[in-house]
């Protein structure tokens, strides 16, 4: 374990007397906490396990204190990680991903109460937080890709997200994912070889999480922008808001919840006109996943969301001259909608799929999991099923709700609940799940059998 006192290098913002004293105030304060384990997720970059519980767990000693300075703000850190230092120092990605912890809970803070006073929209929140990390780019053409997909996958579809990643990036296309490992982590790696090739200098690896992942997903060491969003629907919006074109690799329940997510949204009738191109790959060895996965979509949602995206199987090149392509289609569609390149505001997005979803027991049982309500509508509840199912697998709150109460109990029409248990049943047994350790399921689904 290390102790040191951290100073910010580059152009990193400064806090006000006010906002260091909301963080010295308490030591119980709720936002001390989250910035506290947020900070201890970041330190902790490069260890290979998703039990953000554990990982907690194993740390209990360690603290983190923001210093008042006179040219701004220092970190004293206690009991850190060892592998976030080299020689007594810090290592620079991961000292620049500490102070962006600490911008965006302090800017989380204060708009989460002026949203609550002003009553703003949730785009405008999503908008701001984005503003706020300098990751919106005004006088760039669309060409920032969002790659999708989990983080428990084997080598090979790991090697085939990072030849994707290198044949975009020779298309000088930049990256955004989760931030994590896994999918989130090949895509980046695989462009930051294209991008040197092809002598880029400012190249973007953004990294999009939320406080309740964060310490199952720890930024990786590519990410060179780090933004952290209020909660995972924030997160979902900032991906869809920031990005011009999504490839989704091979993942498990958080992959689906990403799926679905995207899926509703493009139904809305007012996005028919929005162009949002929408890929599915992997290496030939995760075809059966994709024809599983479309099969579900079909069964649950329908045919109209099975026209929103293309499945290319084990062909990066086709993959990166697709999305190379549709980038001169989404300048062509946001001129024709006199919408900005740095932020898509023409999509709509309703509000199931913006509130915050509290994966309780009683909330995941509530879910309208039946036939008797639009597509949209139930593709919204789908992706809380998932999102409920993410926070019981490795999300510290969901372990810990898990182990008091029980598996959550999900319910809904027998067909939709059939093709939920075949594709969830194919995600444990892929090894899709979980990362760490043996993986009991932490849901049961019930109405499986025709009446």
């Amino acid at each position: 374990m290390v102790n040191a006192i951290i100073t910010p290098h580059g152009h990193l913002d400064v806090l006000s007397k006010s906002e260091i004293a909301v963080l010295q105030r308490s030591s119980n304060s709720a936002y001390r906490t989250l910035f506290r384990n947020c900070a201890l997720a970041v330190l902790s970059t490069g260890v290979n396990s998703d039990d953000g519980h554990a990982l907690l767990a194993a740390h209990a000693d360690f603290d983190i204190e923001v210093i008042s300075a006179p040219r701004g703000v220092k970190l004293k850190v206690t009991n850190a990680p060892e592998n976030a230092f080299v020689g007594g120092n810090i290592i620079a990605g991961i000292r620049n991903h500490l102070f962006a912890v600490l911008r965006d809970i302090v800017f989380l803070q204060d708009q989460v109460e002026m949203w609550e006073q002003r009553d703003e929209s949730i785009t405008d929140m999503v908008f701001k937080t984005l503003r706020h990390a300098r990751a919106l780019k005004p006088r760039k053409r669309p060409n920032l890709i969002v790659c999708w997909g989990g983080h428990s996958i084997d080598k090979l579809e790991y090697d085939y997200t990072k030849e994707v990643g290198y044949r975009l990036g020779l298309r000088e296309l930049d990256i955004c994912t989760g931030c994590g490992i896994g999918a989130m982590k090949g895509p980046m790696k695989g462009a930051a070889i294209a991008h040197a090739k092809q002598r880029i200098t400012d190249p973007r690896y953004i990294g999009i999480t939320e406080p309740g992942i964060i310490a199952s997903e720890a930024p990786n060491a590519v990410v060179n922008e780090l933004i952290i969003m209020p909660d995972i629907e924030k997160r979902l919006e900032a991906f869809v808001r920031l990005g011009h074109g999504i490839v989704v690799f091979p993942g498990g329940a958080g992959t689906a919840e990403e799926i679905l997510y995207i899926l509703g949204v493009l139904l809305h009738e007012d996005n028919r006109n929005v162009n949002l191109p929408l890929i599915f790959t992997g290496p030939a060895e995760s075809a059966a996943y994709f024809e599983q996965l479309d099969e579900f979509i079909g069964k649950t949602i329908g045919e109209e969301a099975q026209s929103l995206y293309k499945i290319i199987i084990d062909d990066p090149i086709e993959v990166a001259n697709s999305m190379a392509s549709a980038m001169r289609k989404v300048y062509k569609n946001r001129r024709k909608l006199d919408d900005a390149f740095f932020y898509n505001w023409s999509l709509t997005i309703d509000e199931p799929f913006q509130q915050e979803f509290d994966p309780t027991h009683a909330n995941m049982a509530a879910l309208d999991l039946n036939r008797n309500q639009p597509a949209a509508r139930l593709a919204a509840d789908l992706r809380r099923a998932f999102s409920g199912i993410v926070a019981g697998n490795v999300k510290p709150y969901g372990i810990e709700a898990i182990q008091q109460h029980g598996p959550y109990s999900l319910n809904g029409d027998p067909s939709i609940m059939r093709a939920l248990d075949a594709l969830l049943d194919s995600f444990v047994q892929q090894k899709r799940m979980k990362l760490s350790g043996d993986y009991t399921p932490c849901y049961v689904l019930k109405n499986q059998v025709a009446a």
